[in-house]
C-alpha cells in the first residue's frame, strides 16, 4: 500500500511565502541535488527523519549548518533568550544553586543558538558571584559557532576565555550542568500514519522536478516497536498523522556517559505523552518556519526553512530514566521562571526609567503569559548523582502528568 501527497498542496503554500533571493535559491538547489542523488541511491525513496536530518544538518548546506541568519527579528523565528534578558537571569539563579554544590563545576550548553543565552547566563552567574569553571558549548555548525563568539566577544568579552566550543560531547565526564533550549524539537522525527488499521511509514521521493512525500509500509528498523507507546495512547484511533523521535534515547545515553554528577535542563515545546497523541492532534506537530512564517509543508526551500516537530516529554522522561538519570521536575516555562525568581527580578526594576521598564514588562509577558511561551514552553530537569530539589520546580512541580 502506497499513498502519495498532491504536489498542489506545495504549491499553494509557496504562494504565500516571500521569495528568497538569488543566493538562497541557489544554495537551496545545492542541497535539493544533493538530496536527490541520495533518493537515488537508495531506490527512490528515504525515511522522513533522513530527508530532515539533510534538510538541517547536511554540512555546509543544511539549514543550521550553513550561513542564513535563523535566529531573531532577521531571521525565521525568535527564541526565549533573544525576548528578554530575564530568561537567562532566571536560569543563571537554578545554575547557581547546583554550581554552589558542585565547586569548580562545568556547564555545557547544547546547540547555543545565536550565543546570546551563553553571554546572558555568564554575565548573570558572574553578578552572583558563581561563574563555572568551564563554560562548553556543543555545536555542529561552524557558521553556528562564529556566530556564537562574535554574540560573546561584544556583550562578554572579558569572559570568553572560559568559553569552549565542541562539535561533540565532552570525553571526560564532568559535574555540573547541562543546557538545551529549543534543540529536541529539532531532532530529525519519523513520521507515521494510522489508515484503516494499516500503520504506515512517511518517506520522501520524487516526483519529476519535486520531492513528494510518500506513505508506505514501515522499513526504518525497531519503528513498531518504538511506536507501541504512541499505538497504545491511540488505541483504535483511524486516519492519524504524528511523530515519533527515534534520536533522543541515544542522545540521552550519551549525555549520560558524559555528565558525572549534576543537572540537566531540557527547554522545549511541546507535550506529554497522552496530550502529543490526542485523538484532536490527528496531523501531528511537525511545523516549518521561514521568515517568521509558520507552515506545514517540509519540501518548500529545502536548507533556506527550519523543521521542526514538538516534543513528547514522557518519552522523554522515560529515555532519561533507562539511561540512568533521575526525573527531577517538569513544568510549564511560566512556572520554572517565576521558581526560579522572575518575580524578584521584575521588582527590582525601577518604573521610572519608563523606557527599560516597559521592555521588561514586555518581555516577562512574552515569556510567561498561556498564548505566549509561558504554557507552550515546558522544562524537564534530570538529575545524576544530585538529590537535592531544584527550585524552577517548586512553584508547580507537573510530574504526575508525563
Amino acid at each position: 500500500m502506497i499513498e502519495r501527497t498532491n504536489p498542489r498542496a506545495a504549491e499553494a503554500v509557496v504562494a504565500q511565502l516571500p521569495a528568497p533571493d538569488a543566493d538562497a535559491r541557489q544554495h537551496s538547489l545545492q542541497l535539493v541535488s544533493l538530496i536527490r542523488d541520495e533518493i537515488a541511491a537508495a531506490g527512490g525513496r528515504i525515511p522522513f527523519d533522513r530527508y530532515m536530518e539533510l534538510a538541517l544538518y547536511a554540512p555546509g548546506l543544511g539549514y543550521y549548518a550553513a550561513g542564513a541568519r535563523k535566529f531573531g527579528a532577521a531571521g525565521d523565528f525568535v527564541t526565549a533568550p533573544e525576548i528578554s534578558p530575564l530568561f537567562a537571569r532566571c536560569l543563571a539563579r537554578q545554575c547557581r544553586e547546583v554550581l554552589d554544590g558542585l565547586p569548580g563545576g562545568t556547564i555545557l550548553e547544547v546547540g547555543a543558538g545565536s550565543g546570546i543565552l551563553a553571554a546572558d547566563l555568564l554575565l548573570e552567574l558572574e553578578r552572583l558571584d558563581c561563574l563555572p569553571a568551564r563554560y562548553l558549548i556543543l555545536d555542529l555548525s561552524p557558521e553556528l559557532q562564529q556566530r556564537q563568539r562574535q554574540t560573546l566577544s561584544q556583550h562578554a568579552p572579558h569572559l570568553l576565555e572560559r568559553v569552549e566550543w565542541l562539535t561533540a560531547f565532552p570525553e571526560s565526564a564532568f559535574c555540573g550542568l547541562v543546557i538545551a533550549n529549543e534543540l529536541l524539537d529539532a531532532m530529525p522525527v519519523h513520521r507515521f500514519r494510522l489508515s484503516a488499521g494499516t500503520l504506515l511509514e512517511q518517506f520522501v521521493g520524487c516526483n519529476g522536478e519535486r520531492f513528494e512525500l510518500i506513505w508506505a509500509a514501515p522499513e526504518s528498523p525497531a519503528f513498531a516497536q518504538h511506536l507501541a507507546a504512541a499505538l497504545g495512547q491511540l488505541g483504535a484511533n483511524d486516519d492519524y498523522e504524528s511523530e515519533v523521535n527515534l534520536r533522543a534515547g541515544p542522545w540521552l545515553v550519551s549525555l549520560a556517559h558524559c555528565l558525572e554528577r549534576g543537572a540537566v535542563l531540557l527547554i522545549d515545546y511541546g507535550h506529554s505523552r497522552a496530550e502529543y497523541y490526542h485523538p484532536a492532534r490527528s496531523r501531528g506537530t511537525l511545523m516549518c518556519h521561514y521568515r517568521h512564517r509558520a507552515h506545514p509543508d517540509p519540501l518548500v526551500y529545502p536548507g533556506l526553512q527550519d523543521i521542526t516537530a514538538h516534543v513528547d516529554f514522557t518519552a522523554i522522561a522515560e529515555a532519561a530514566l533507562a539511561a540512568g538519570f533521575r526525573v527531577a521536575g517538569y513544568t510549564t516555562q511560566a512556572f520554572f521562571l517565576m521558581g526560579s525568581g522572575l518575580d524578584r527580578l521584575v521588582a527590582e526594576s525601577d518604573p521610572d526609567e519608563a523606557a527599560a521598564h516597559l521592555a521588561l514588562v514586555q518581555g516577562v509577558r512574552r515569556l510567561t503569559l498561556p498564548t505566549e511561551m509561558g504554557e507552550r514552553f515546558k522544562v524537564l530537569g534530570l538529575t545524576k548523582g544530585w538529590e537535592s530539589p531544584l527550585s524552577g520546580f517548586a512553584m508547580r512541580d507537573l510530574r504526575d502528568r508525563l
